[in-house]
C-alpha cells in the first residue's frame, strides 16, 4: 500500500480526534517519555562517540530514536502518545548529539595533539572535571537560541526541514492520528516529502535526510517486523564487533593484498555499522564518498608520494600522503560550504533586508508579518524572558567556564564573548541553509569562525580552535533541535515539553559523554590506530595554516584547483536543487567526497556497499512497499556495534586483550600488539 494510500486511510479512522490534541488527553511532558528518550539518547551517546572517534561520522539518529521509542513503548501499560514520542525523541537527540556539540570528536583530540615545539604550547588534556566544565560552557547556548528561530524559520517562514517532516510523518502514522499538514513556503524546487539529496549524516555537515524512511506499513505490522529486524540485527553486529575484539584482523581484511594494506592502507573492514551507515546515507552520498576515496588515495597519495611532496609513511599526518590530502579535503569541505550558502545569505540580504528597507514588501509578506501564524497558546511556548535570560546566562556561565578551564594564556574571555556571538549569527545561516536544504553547513561556518579569530587574535593557535569550537556548537546544536521543533510543530507537541526534553538530555549528555570520552582515553591513544579521530586534524590543520602560513610542498596548488572545481560543482548542485531536477542527488557531495579523502579506504568501501544494498533494495521493492525495514535494520547495525563497543572498552580497561594477532602482518589491524 502506498504512503498515500495509508494516510487516507488514516485519516477517515481518527477524523473524530481534534485536531492537535494528544490522544486520550495525555500530557505531552511525561516521565516515561523523558526516561526513555535518556536511555536511547545514552546508547546514542556511546554510539556518536565511538564511530566520531574512528571516522567523524555523527548520527543524530531522531527518526530511528522515534521509532525505537515506539516500540518499546508498547510494553507500557498505557500506550504512549504521539506527542510524548516527539519529546522522548526530542530527548534523545540532545542526549546523543553531545559528543559533537562539545567537540569530543574533533576539538578536544586536537587540542591534544599540540606540540610544544611546533606551536609554542603543549598538549593540552583535560582532567574529567576540566572536561565537564568546557561541555557545560557550550551545552546550553544552541537550547537557549533555538525558540527564537523555531519562531522565525517554523512559524512564520515556514521553512521545510525535511528530516523534521519526515520524522513527523512517520510518528503520525505509528500512532495512527490524522497526518500532519505539511504546507510549507512554496519554494522553487523545495518540497518537504520528496527530497532526495545527500542523506548524510556525518560530524562535518551534519544531520541530513532521512524521507526515504516515509513509506512504513501498517503500525501492527511496524511492531512485528521491527522488533525482529531490530533483534537479529543488533545481535548480528555486536557479535561481530566482539569477534574483531579478539580477532582484530576480521576488522582489517588485506582484501588488496598485503603489500597495498601495510604501505598503502587499503583494506576492508566488514562491519555491519558501517554497512548500517551506508544504508543511512543513501547510494549517492556513499558514491560520493568512494569517488573522493579513489582520487585522494588512488591517485593523489601516490602522486604525493612518489613526488617527494610527501616522503613520509603513508599514513603520518606530518609527513605522509595522508597528511598532505588533508589540506585538499579542506579546500574541498570549505568551497563546498561557503557556496551552499550564497542562496541563503542572498534570501536574507535581499529579500528579508533590502526589499524591507526600500519598501518592496508585496502585501501578502506585509499582513503576514504583522498577524502571527502561531498555532500554540502561550502555556505551551517558551516565555521569551527564559529565552533572554537563558542566553545570557549561558553567554556568561560558557566564558567564565571556558576561562576557567583554559586560563588566560589559551583565550582570553573577550575572545570567547566574540565567539558565542558569531555562533549565534552563524546559527542563522545553519539553520537556514538546514531548513531548506536538509543540509547543516557547520564544517564551513566552523572554518569562517578560524578564518575571524586568526583575524582579531593572530598567532594563538589555541584560542582559534576553542573560539571557533565555541561558535561551531551553537550552530551545529541550534540545527539538530530545530529538526525536533519541526517535528513537535506537525505533530502539536508542545514546544516547551521539548525544551524541557532538550535541557534534561543536554544535562544529562555532559556527565555521559565526558565518562565515555574519559574511559576511551584511558584505554586507547586518541588519536591513535582504533580512534584516528580526523575532525581533529582538519581543525589543527587550519590553526597552524592561519598562524604559519605554511603549507606542504605542492598542496597549495591542488587545493586551489580542488576548490574552484567543488565550487563549481556546488553551485550547479545548488542550483539543480533548487530547480527541483530528479538527477540533482546524482551530482556528487563536495562534503562526501572530501570525506572519502579523511577517511582510510577501508570504511568507505564498508560505507559503499550499504549504499548498494539501500539501492538495490528500494529499486526492486520499490519505496512504497518497502516499509520501514531496512531502516530498522540498519539501525540495529549501527547500535549493535556502538553498544557493544561499550564491552570492548570494558574488556581493555580491566586488561583483558586480543586472543589472537593471526594475520595482522600488515599492521593495519588497530588494536593489536602486533601492528
Amino acid at each position: 500500500m502506498s504512503i498515500s494510500g495509508c494516510i487516507r486511510r488514516l485519516r477517515r479512522r481518527t477524523r473524530h480526534l481534534a485536531d492537535g490534541t494528544s490522544e486520550g488527553g495525555q500530557a505531552d511532558f511525561t516521565l516515561r517519555a523523558v526516561l526513555l528518550g535518556l536511555l536511547i539518547g545514552c546508547l546514542l551517546c556511546f554510539t556518536n562517540l565511538y564511530f566520531g572517534l574512528q571516522t567523524g561520522w555523527i548520527s543524530m539518529m531522531s527518526l530511528q530514536s522515534a521509532l525505537i521509542g515506539y516500540l518499546l513503548s508498547r510494553f507500557l501499560p498505557k500506550p504512549m502518545s504521539a506527542q510524548e514520542n516527539v519529546v522522548l525523541q526530542t530527548t534523545a537527540v540532545a542526549t546523543g548529539t553531545m559528543p559533537l556539540a562539545a567537540g569530543f570528536v574533533g576539538i578536544l583530540p586536537a587540542l591534544g595533539l599540540l606540540d610544544e615545539t611546533r606551536d609554542g604550547v603543549p598538549p593540552i588534556h583535560l582532567s574529567w572535571i576540566a572536561a565537564v566544565g568546557w561541555s557545560c560552557a557550550v551545552a546550553f547556548f544552541g537550547v537557549f537560541l533555538s525558540p527564537p528561530l523555531r519562531k522565525q524559520v517554523i512559524i512564520e517562514e515556514q521553512l521545510a526541514f525535511p528530516s523534521g517532516t519526515a520524522t513527523g510523518q512517520l510518528i503520525s502514522v505509528l500512532h495512527q492520528i490524522p497526518p500532519p499538514e505539511t504546507t510549507v513556503r512554496q519554494r522553487r524546487g523545495y518540497n518537504a516529502l520528496a527530497s532526495n539529496d545527500d542523506d548524510e549524516t556525518i560530524a562535518y555537515a551534519a544531520e541530513a535526510q532521512e524521507t526515504d524512511a516515509l513509506h512504513v506499513p501498517e503500525p501492527e505490522v511496524a511492531e512485528q517486523e521491527g522488533w525482529s529486524s531490530l533483534s537479529w540485527s543488533f545481535a548480528a553486529s555486536g557479535i561481530m564487533t566482539l569477534a574483531a575484539y579478539f580477532f582484530p584482523v576480521v576488522f582489517s581484511i588485506p582484501l588488496f593484498g598485503s603489500y597495498l594494506a601495510s604501505e598503502w592502507l587499503w583494506t576492508f573492514t566488514p562491519s555491519l555499522s558501517y554497512i548500517g551507515q551506508g544504508i543511512i546515507m543513501g547510494f549517492p552520498t556513499t558514491l560520493s564518498m568512494n569517488l573522493g576515496m579513489l582520487v585522494g588515495w588512488g591517485v593523489l597519495s601516490p602522486l604525493a608520494k612518489y613526488s617527494g611532496w610527501a616522503p613520509g609513511p603513508v599514513g603520518d599526518m606530518t609527513t605522509g600522503s595522508r597528511g598532505w590530502i588533508l589540506w585538499v579535503s579542506l579546500a574541498i569541505m570549505c568551497s563546498d560550504s561557503v557556496v551552499s550558502l550564497v542562496p541563503v545569505i542572498y534570501g536574507i540580504v535581499y529579500t528579508r533586508l533590502w526589499k524591507a528597507a526600500i519598501g518592496l514588501q508585496d502585501d501578502d509578506a506585509a499582513s503576514s508579518a504583522k498577524e502571527s501564524k502561531e498555532v500554540e497558546t502561550e502555556d505551551r511556548l517558551v516565555p521569551m524572558r527564559w529565552v533572554v535570560w537563558g542566553l545570557s546566562g549561558s553567554i556568561v556561565l560558557g566564558t567564565v567556564l571556558v576561562w576557567l578551564v583554559f586560563g588566560h594564556e589559551g583565550i582570553k574571555p573577550w575572545a570567547t564573548l566574540i565567539g558565542f556571538i558569531m555562533g549565534g549569527l552563524l546559527s542563522v545561516l545553519g539553520v537556514r541553509a538546514l531548513g531548506e536544504t536538509d543540509l547543516n553547513p557547520v564544517s564551513g561556518l566552523g572554518k569562517i569562525s578560524q578564518l575571524f579569530f586568526a583575524w582579531i587574535q593572530p598567532g594563538n593557535i589555541v584560542a582559534n580552535i576553542i573560539a571557533g569550537g565555541v561558535a561551531e556548537a551553537g550552530a551545529q546544536q541550534a540545527g539538530d533541535l530545530m529538526q525536533d521543533l519541526k517535528t513537535g510543530h506537525l505533530i502539536r507537541a508542545s514546544p516547551r515539553a521539548q525544551f524541557y526534553g532538550q535541557l534534561i538530555g543536554s544535562c544529562l549528555s555532559i556527565v555521559v559523554t565526558t565518562t565515555a570520552y574519559a574511559l576511551y582515553e584511558r584505554a586507547y591513544e586518541i588519536p591513535g590506530p582504533s580512534f584516528p579521530a580526523p575532525t581533529a586534524y582538519v581543525w589543527l590543520g587550519l590553526a597552524r595554516l592561519l598562524r604559519d602560513g605554511e603549507l606542504p610542498q605542492k598542496s597549495g596548488e591542488f587545493m586551489l584547483i580542488f576548490a574552484i572545481l567543488f565550487s563549481i560543482i556546488a553551485a550547479f548542485k545548488t542550483y539543480a536543487v533548487r530547480s527541483g531536477s530528479r538527477y540533482a542527488k546524482w551530482i556528487p557531495s563536495g562534503v562526501a567526497f572530501a570525506i572519502g579523502f579523511l577517511n582510510t579506504p577501508s570504511f568507505s568501501l564498508a560505507r559503499l556497499i550499504g549504499g548498494i544494498v539501500e539501492h538495490v533494495y528500494y529499486t526492486r521493492v520499490g519505496r512504497d512497499n518497502g516499509g520501514i525495514r531496512l531502516i530498522i535494520i540498519a539501525s540495529g547495525f549501527v547500535l549493535g556495534e556502538g553498544v557493544v563497543s561499550v564491552i570492548s572498552l570494558v574488556l581493555r580497561t580491566v586488561g583483558v586483550g586480543v586472543a589472537s594477532c593471526w594475520g595482522c602482518g600488515h599492521g593495519m589491524c588497530g588494536g593489536c600488539p602486533a601492528s
